[in-house]
């Protein structure tokens, strides 16, 4: 998943709208540094507040069928994880020139 500070939004706003290269096009923000697994957050927060945390692993397919089995909107949630943590949808795609512009 890629974060950002909540304060560095309105940055990354302005500079977009002063960058004569983001006009009508799509900007992705995927800055290398702020790239994580769902476990190096864990990590992060286990050493943020010293301690280390349970942790229980759960099975793509389990997570599919939680997904399936979840009503709506319960199961937005788990999508959204499955989404961002296993399959990688914020970062694993190409960027395509004609319509989008990297601004990392």
């Amino acid at each position: 998943a890629v974060f950002t500070k909540e304060e560095d939004i309105g940055t990354y706003t302005i500079r977009a709208v002063d960058d004569p290269r983001t006009l009508n096009k799509i900007l992705y923000l995927r800055p290398p540094n702020n790239i994580y697994t769902f476990n190096e957050i864990v990590a992060l927060w286990e050493k943020k507040i010293g301690k280390t945390l349970q942790k229980i692993y759960v099975l793509e397919d389990e997570l599919l069928k939680d997904i399936e089995e979840t009503p709506f909107p319960e199961n937005v949630g788990l999508a959204i994880c499955h989404s961002v943590f296993v399959k990688g949808d914020h970062t694993n795609f190409e960027i395509e020139p004609s319509f989008g512009v990297e601004a990392s």
